[in-house]
């Protein structure tokens, strides 16, 4: 029999993640097209990758949230309900960007890449077209990786991290832009992850070590 322990205080985690957005969905073999690369962290992985864009600052950190839905069978001889059934389920991310830029404000309103152009060096200057949409128009999902502290003993030959990773990822809260006099403006984000069609997952999340110094 194993000896008491208090617990163990390497599984406690504390800080925040780095968060990426994708240009397109995901699917189940995620780790097979954007692969984990021992010798770097995920953060740089994704970095390197050219359909991954870090969203930079972000404030209140990253939250995922697990909200199952149950039906209940109430019977005659139990005041109480006899048995619980799943009937269904929600995954959603919340975080905040804290980097008021337009790439940002186009991932949380779920706008297509094509409504941001532009540069501010001329004249016309860097537009977002705040565009209704069609009727009909298919929504705007993309793919989301976090990278944060993972659970482990972090020490000079290894480093641990925790990735999680959305394989559809769609914005439906709703956004504020704002400009005030002592609060920094930032766009408050809410993504509600959709499961992928091959695998019924709506994503990932990984435990790992990685040896860069």
């Amino acid at each position: 029999m194993p000896a008491y322990t208090r617990g163990t205080s390497n599984n406690i985690i504390v800080g925040a993640a780095a968060f990426f957005l994708c240009d397109t969905t995901l699917n189940a073999n995620v780790f097979s097209t954007y692969a984990f690369v021992s010798t770097e962290s995920y953060k740089s992985t994704l970095s390197a990758n050219a359909n991954w864009e870090n969203v930079g600052y972000t404030m209140n950190g990253l939250e995922l949230q697990f909200q199952p839905d149950f039906g209940e069978v109430a019977v005659d001889q139990v005041l109480d309900v006899a048995k619980l059934y799943k009937q269904g389920m929600q995954v959603n991310v919340a975080t905040a960007f804290a980097e008021a830029t337009l790439e940002n404000l186009l991932y949380a309103l779920a706008f297509p890449d094509d409504e941001l152009s532009g540069t501010k060096t001329t004249s016309a200057g860097r537009r977002l077209n705040l565009s209704a949409g069609e009727l009909g128009e298919c929504p705007v999902e993309r793919g989301i990786a976090a990278v944060g502290p993972g659970t482990g003993d972090c020490d000079d030959s290894g480093n641990v991290e925790r990735v999680y990773v959305g394989y559809r990822a769609l914005s439906i809260e709703n956004v504020t832009v704002a400009a005030k006099r002592d609060e920094p403006s930032m766009f408050e984000v809410s993504f509600r992850l959709l499961p992928e069609d091959n695998s019924g997952a709506y994503g990932k999340i990984v435990d790992r070590t990685h040896t860069a110094s």
